[in-house]
């Protein structure tokens, strides 16, 4: 089968790129490869569903530019398509005078990213916000939201189909060899031609890459994030979203409270490290993945500097106590009896030799690829901003 572009991967990233593609050049021959048997398997059917504001991100950086503008996206294709979603707003409290430098950072942060309407909040006003939050003080930040992004991710599909696109499910790429101009992809179902390669994998980016002849210098680590889920008749502890200031030097917001769309509260999530690439479960093992991650000069640097945040972590994943004890911080009343446990979600994050865990996007290229090799969060939110940045890198090859 010959096509234009193949897109390896059917998370919302993957989706989008051929969504806006198709927009841009509706004559493109565009398929979509996936390994699984549906789209938004992983990452974007696992995360918390929260419609990311960009307060956080460094002003200037893909990850705070493509938030922005792909919050606008995300909005103006929801309502289009009447996919529910709803701008609830969010606290990020301060529970300790040492977390209000980081906070100041975050409220400054967010009004050079443009962010007019959020605002500092005083203990009181917290409280009038969230009633049983503890904290010292706070900001309101009115631009977050809920939704659920299988949904979004479901509608894209749709409109890739009804402008020519194809869809490929259970098929897992297991070789791509370059041929003439363009490359030749095997799955273990079939065969595709391309003039283009589009890496939108996930947790399996960096092998797709290294499989299409890229230099890689990163390595793709999974990172499990555990959630519970509040009782039933807990949930009026919570009414929209509760976040703590978040570790600056560690790229992961810490454990929240986060009101979801289709009903019920979600607690977390932790970050812990699985032991395997599509590790929900503590159980989940693979060697060769595990000894892959822990044999990474950048993961054993890591490591040696985070070892303690990452004992940590692992001694929550184990100890409901221990997990409850991090949730009281914000939310003083909740006890282990009231959680239930929750789902389960892998971050791809990706980890130089140097030991950096990349904060921003990365997106790589040559004449016959494009590959992206770290999309954490807010990638759902700004997918449709990263799929025009990907169909415009994309199309000055044609």
């Amino acid at each position: 089968m010959k096509y234009d572009i193949v897109v390896v991967g059917a998370g919302i990233v993957g989706l989008a790129s051929a969504y806006q593609l198709l927009r841009q050049q509706p004559k493109l021959k565009v398929a979509i490869i996936e390994k699984e048997a549906q789209t938004a398997t992983h990452q974007t059917g696992n995360n918390s569903g929260v419609i990311h504001s960009g307060v956080y991100y460094k002003p200037g950086s893909l990850k705070a530019t493509n938030c922005r503008k792909g919050y606008e996206k995300l909005l103006e294709f929801c309502n289009q398509e009447e996919i529910p979603y709803e701008l609830c707003g969010k606290i990020i409290v301060a529970t300790d005078r040492k977390e209000l430098p980081a906070l100041e950072r975050i409220y400054q942060r967010g009004k050079e990213n443009g962010l007019d309407q959020i605002s500092r909040m005083s203990a009181e006003e917290l409280k009038n916000k969230e009633p049983y939050v503890s904290g010292i003080e706070g900001l309101w930040v009115p631009y977050a939201g809920i939704i659920n992004y299988k949904k979004v991710a479901q509608k894209i599909a749709d409109k890739i189909r009804e402008a020519g696109g194809r869809l490929f499910f259970n098929e897992e790429v297991k070789s791509i060899q370059a041929f003439g101009s363009g490359q030749i992809i095997q799955t273990d179902q079939s065969e595709y031609s391309t003039k283009l390669l589009v890496n939108c994998a996930g947790l399996y980016c960096d092998k797709i890459a290294q499989m299409a002849g890229q230099q890689v210098n990163v390595r793709i680590i999974p990172f499990r994030g555990e959630y519970y889920e509040l009782k039933k008749e807990k949930e009026h502890l919570v009414k929209n979203l509760i976040y703590p200031v978040p570790d600056p030097s560690f790229p992961f917001l810490g454990v929240h409270f986060t009101r979801m769309m289709d009903g019920g509260i979600e607690a977390g999530p932790n970050a812990v490290l699985a032991f395997k690439r599509e590790g929900y479960q503590k159980t989940d093992f693979d060697l060769k993945e595990f000894y892959e991650a822990i044999s990474w000069p950048g993961f054993q640097k890591v490591a040696a500097k985070y070892w303690q945040t990452g004992l940590g972590e692992m001694y929550r994943s184990y100890s409901k106590a221990a997990f409850t004890k991090a949730l009281q911080r914000l939310l003083p009343e909740i006890k282990e009896e009231d959680l239930k446990p929750g789902g389960a979600g892998v971050r791809a994050q990706a980890c130089d030799k140097n030991g950096g865990l990349l904060d921003d996007f990365k997106i790589l290229e040559d004449r016959r690829s494009i590959h992206v090799l770290n999309a954490p969060s807010p990638a759902a939110t700004s997918s449709l901003a990263i799929g025009e940045t990907i169909a415009d890198i994309t199309l000055k090859h044609f």
